[in-house]
This record gives C-alpha cells, sequence and structure tokens, in this order.
C-alpha cells in the first residue's frame, strides 16, 4: 500500500508503528499476568494464558499487518496446509536475520499455536520486552559454563533441571517451541571460521532439540522443519523494514517424532552420536532444498496477512 515510499521512510513508519502498537499491547498483557501470580489456581491460571495468548497473537497479527501495508513482499509458502492451532509443534529453522522472527510469526499466525522461543536468563532485563516474554511464559534458560562447573561440582545438571521445569507449563496448553539450530545467525564471516560443510548454512547444534524432545516428547505431534529463503539475499532486521526483501520462501517439512529422536542426549554417549548424526543428515538435506528452491522459477507466491 505505502511501499512507493522511500526505503527509509519505509522503515522509520514501520519501526515507529510496531513500538507504539508493542506498548499499547503490553498494557493489559502486564494486568492479566499479574492477576496470574497474585491467584494461583489451577483453572484461573490456565484462563489468563488463553487470554495472555490472544493479546500475544493480536500483537503478532497487527506487526504482520503493518509489514503488508508499508512493503510489498511476494511469499511462497509451502507445506503448511495441514498444521492445526490445536497441536503441539517444535519448530527448527535456519537463522540468517533477526527478520526471520517477523517472517516466522507471520507464516504460522493461526496456523499453529503462539510461538516460543528459549531465552536466556539475562534476557528477562530488556525492557518492555523482558517482562512480555515473562508474562507469557517463555522459558528462561541458565547455562552454566564448563569452568564455572569444575569450580561447582554439586550444580552440576541443575540447570537442564530448571529449563525442563520451564518446560512443564507446556504441557497445559497447545503450544509450539522454536529453536534456530545454528546457534546465531549466518554470517559469511561465521560460515568461514566455523568451516562449515554446507554452502547455505552453519553447523547446526544439536543440544537444544535434543533437550526439547527428552522434556516434551510425548506431547509433541510433529518436529516442523522449517527452511527460511530470500532469493535476493538477507536483510538485517531494518534493511527488511526498510523493503529491501522483495521476495521470501519458506519451506515446511513435518516430520514424526518418535523414539528414535527422544533420549538423554547430556549422559548417553551413543544416543548423542546418533542424534547429532540425524541433525548433520537433516541439515544436509536443508541445504539441498534451499539450492534446488533457489535455482527454480517462477515462484508460487501467496500474500500475508
Amino acid at each position: 500500500m505505502l511501499s512507493f515510499l522511500p526505503g527509509q521512510i519505509k522503515g522509520m513508519i514501520c519501526i515507529t508503528l510496531i513500538a507504539l502498537q508493542t506498548l499499547i499491547m503490553c498494557t493489559p498483557l502486564f494486568i492479566i499476568a499479574i492477576l496470574k501470580f497474585i491467584f494461583p489456581v489451577r483453572v484461573w491460571r490456565k484462563i489468563c494464558d488463553v487470554i495472555l495468548t490472544g493479546i500475544a497473537t493480536t500483537w503478532v497479527s497487527l506487526n504482520t499487518f503493518i509489514l503488508w501495508m508499508i512493503n510489498d513482499i511476494e511469499w511462497d509458502i509451502q507445506g503448511v496446509e495441514t498444521l492445526k492451532k490445536k497441536d503441539w509443534y517444535l519448530v527448527v529453522s535456519n537463522h540468517q536475520s533477526w527478520a526471520d522472527i517477523l517472517v516466522l510469526q507471520a507464516v504460522f499466525l493461526r496456523r499453529i499455536p503462539f510461538l516460543k522461543f528459549f531465552l536466556k536468563k539475562e534476557l528477562i532485563w530488556v525492557p518492555v520486552l523482558g517482562l512480555a516474554w515473562w508474562a507469557l511464559d517463555f522459558p528462561f534458560m541458565k547455562r552454566y559454563s564448563k569452568e564455572f562447573l569444575r569450580k561447582h561440582p554439586h550444580l552440576k545438571g541443575k540447570d537442564i533441571e530448571i529449563t525442563k521445569k520451564a518446560c512443564q507449563k507446556f504441557k497445559t496448553i497447545p503450544v509450539s517451541v522454536i529453536n534456530f539450530v545454528e546457534g546465531t545467525r549466518f554470517t559469511t564471516k561465521t560460515h568461514n571460521r566455523q568451516q562449515s560443510p554446507f554452502t547455505h548454512l552453519l553447523k547446526p547444534k544439536a543440544g537444544g532439540i535434543a533437550f526439547v524432545l527428552d522434556a516434551m516428547g510425548e506431547y509433541l505431534s510433529s518436529l516442523l522443519n522449517v527452511t527460511i529463503i530470500y532469493p535476493e539475499g538477507a536483510q538485517n532486521f531494518w534493511g527488511f523494514l526498510c523493503g529491501k526483501v522483495p521476495k521470501v520462501i519458506v519451506n515446511v517439512e513435518a516430520l514424526p517424532i518418535n523414539d528414535e529422536i527422544i533420549g538423554d542426549y547430556f549422559n548417553d554417549p551413543e544416543f548423542r552420536n546418533n542424534f547429532q548424526e540425524w541433525v548433520n543428515t537433516l541439515w544436509v538435506e536443508k541445504n539441498k532444498t534451499i539450492q534446488n528452491m533457489l535455482e527454480d522459477a517462477p515462484y508460487n507466491i501467496d500474500t500475508l496477512p
């Protein structure tokens, strides 16, 4: 609608509108979260969870509408036809830009339960958003380094225990847990430093998704293997808001969850090796998918919102 405007102007409008509506939506979010905290009755907490998720979904809807209104993006979305809002999902994806989060939220909006991320405990102090993540029961992870555990061996496994306890909250209401398996955004510098064997990807880190599968495997309906592609090159978050990404391709593959990929990754060496091999195979296929899609044309265009 406003795609004719200069890029910097579009970026300023997007960031301003997103910031304003975030502040507005956080007010009822915080009120409900406080009421939920004050009255820890199971039925009441479940009602509050539904309301909180509804507020968060509305926030994502408004963000998506802002993107649609400001930027003319062509979308090729594949593999979402059979997804359900009442199922539990583990979502794994490649990661190239912070814009990936906006893309995933837009693609899965009202197709699956609200997306939740594992966050470092320190992020709870991020102004406004930290409290919002807490209110929405995003799991905050406290990971101890090997050096710290050598000095405090009695705390070994405590970080995993804390995170596993956080996962218990996800068993009362359908949720989608997302994990960027590469651990960081793809850059040429990082790719070269890792000497990654994948042309379009960094090396995958298996521990995160292995942990979620172990903690929640019995509840998860399937693992959604998501591949995000920017045919004309990925941009940083600001570049995305400024309209420098004219096309986005998202491929979603639903994979079954079975006993072969559920186990004690941290204490069972045999399972750890097998699981790492499974993830590496997944990444080999993902790299092929990216290469094939970049070569294919024309694109099947879908529109958002």
